[in-house]
This record gives structure tokens, C-alpha cells and sequence, in this order.
């Protein structure tokens, strides 16, 4: 948390503070990682702090309501007078030079955070998509989301975490699924007949975000990990299934994927492929047939 390492001359990794540890006392469901466990980190990181101004205190000679902590740096109020935390880690394991009895040799503290509440993430999907009405071919056309999981730490994950999310819900909405025939045998058991999607089926995603904090946690940090996957399929389906010459098969409700062969048409002429599993294959082919031959350009 940049309340201790912010001015370090060396980087942390998340979790691992000088060993001041976060520890979650009890996870419920839905909750954001960062949100529990990042708070415990946030919590432990104050102790840390607040023993280290003794410490300081101690070496500057000075009165521990005196000190102040910014940029990784313990500074007595109105001088130039200085620690950085460092030094004063340091300090911490040398226990002759703390007063006897009065401050613990070490800089470790633990810290247990159970959440009073959920959080609640919120976004906003929109995707174009165009459907084939002679062969039943959906194909996305575009897609754009705005998502709201609070103050980000580190945005190029957020932003990671998103991309991998809205592949991963549109292969659910169009392409990924397990074919089995009557008699219980899997249909597209290799990667040449189940199709994993990559950048040659998606566009250019468009993404934006909005600052939300949640009130039920002192980082007001909410969790963005299943937001890419949780907009995509609905956002994908709708404007298919909305299409009025076009509808997806299935007994009135939504079903997925949309491949071509449950897409049908009111045409006479609509040719449809017999199985899902042959549509999967032939999309699988041609992604392979595309890729190969942009490597020989």
C-alpha cells in the first residue's frame, strides 16, 4: 500500500511489506480480494507505521507525537531531521539500541479485516454485432464497456483483467461449448474442433472507466475481476436474438453459444450447419486458415 512503500528506493511486491504481513480473518463470497485482504495489508501497514514513529522517535531524540511519516521517510515536524523507513527497519533489529522493555525488537505486524459489507461493482457494456441472415453467422462488430470497480491500484491489470474478461464472455456467447452425441461421446474433444478465441475473432476493444468508492471499506477499492466476463454474454445475445429475422433456437429462453447452428433463419434458402460441434470445427479451420496466411505475408 503506497501509505508505507510510496518513496522507497526499492520495489514491493503487493502483500510483502518489509514483513508486516495482512491476514484475512474470515472471506465471505463476493467479495473482492483487494477489498479484504487488501485492507488487512492497509491495517498492518498502520502498525507498522505507528511503531515506527517510536523508533524514530528514539533515534531522532525527539517526541513520538512529534513525528511525522510521508514519502517512506519518519521527519521530525518543522526540521529537517530524518529517518527513512529503512533505517529505522533496521534499527528495529538491533534491540540494544531500543530502550529495554519498551519497544518489541522487530518491524512485524499482523492485521485480521472481516468486512462489514459486500461491495458492489457496477459497468455499462454495448456491443455491434452483425448476424447473417442466409447462414446464420454472427460476428462482433465492435464492443465497448465502461466499468466502475472504485480506485484502481494498478490500472494496467484492471485494464488486462477486462480484456481477458470479454473474450473469455463473448467464446461463451458465440463460440465455446462441449458437443457430446447421444450415446454420452464428446464431439470436439481437440483444439481443432473447440474453438478458444484470440485477437482474429475480436475487435479493438473500447474502455473507459468511472471512480466510484465503496463506503464499506477505508480503501473504497471494489473488485473488477469478473467484470469482462459478466457483461459480454448478455450484452452479446440480445441484439442477435433481437434481430427480427433472425432467432436463436431454444424453448423460448437464451441459449449459448450462438453458433450457426442456432441461428435460424425464416428463409427457405437458409442453409444451417447439422451440429454445433461442426460449426465450432469450421470456425476453428478458417481461424487457422486466416493466421496462416498472414504469417506467409
Amino acid at each position: 500500500m503506497d501509505r508505507l512503500v510510496r518513496g522507497l528506493h526499492r520495489p514491493l511486491v503487493l502483500g510483502q511489506v518489509d514483513r508486516g504481513e495482512g491476514k484475512l480473518a474470515r472471506q465471505r463470497p463476493l467479495v473482492s480480494i483487494l477489498q479484504v485482504g487488501g485492507q488487512a495489508i492497509a491495517n498492518a501497514c498502520d502498525k507498522i507505521i505507528e511503531k515506527g514513529k517510536k523508533i524514530a522517535a528514539q533515534l531522532l531524540e525527539a517526541s513520538e507525537a512529534d513525528i511525522e511519516f510521508k514519502d517512506g521517510t519518519f521527519t521530525v515536524a518543522g526540521t529537517d531531521r530524518s529517518k527513512t523507513i529503512g533505517e529505522v527497519v533496521f534499527e528495529a533489529y538491533v534491540p540494544h539500541h531500543l530502550p529495554y522493555g519498551l519497544i518489541e525488537p522487530g518491524m512485524e505486524e499482523t492485521a485480521f479485516y472481516d468486512p462489514e459489507n459486500f461491495v458492489f461493482p457496477f459497468g455499462t457494456h454495448v456491443a455491434v454485432v452483425e448476424v447473417d441472415e442466409d447462414t446464420g453467422k454472427v460476428e462482433l462488430v465492435d464492443y465497448v464497456a465502461v466499468d466502475d470497480c472504485g480506485p484502481q491500484v494498478n490500472p494496467m491489470i484492471v485494464e488486462g483483467q477486462l480484456h481477458g474478461g470479454i473474450v473469455q464472455g463473448v467464446a461463451q456467447a458465440l463460440w465455446e461449448e462441449a458437443v457430446y452425441d447421444a450415446d454420452g461421446n464428446l464431439r470436439n474433444p481437440t483444439l481443432m474442433d473447440y474453438l478458444v478465441p484470440s485477437a482474429a475473432e475480436m475487435p479493438s476493444f473500447q474502455l473507459d472507466h468511472t471512480v466510484t468508492p465503496s463506503p464499506t471499506n477505508e480503501l473504497g477499492v471494489k473488485g473488477s475481476g469478473e467484470a469482462g466476463t459478466s457483461g459480454p454474454p448478455p450484452t452479446v445475445i440480445n441484439p442477435a436474438e433481437a434481430n427480427p429475422k433472425t432467432r436463436i433456437t431454444g424453448c423460448g429462453a437464451r441459449k449459448m453459444p450462438a453458433t450457426i447452428a442456432s441461428i435460424s433463419s425464416p428463409r427457405p434458402n437458409t442453409r444451417n450447419v447439422s451440429d454445433s460441434a461442426g460449426s465450432s470445427t469450421l470456425k476453428a479451420r478458417l481461424r487457422r486458415a486466416s493466421l496462416n496466411k498472414r504469417s506467409r505475408q
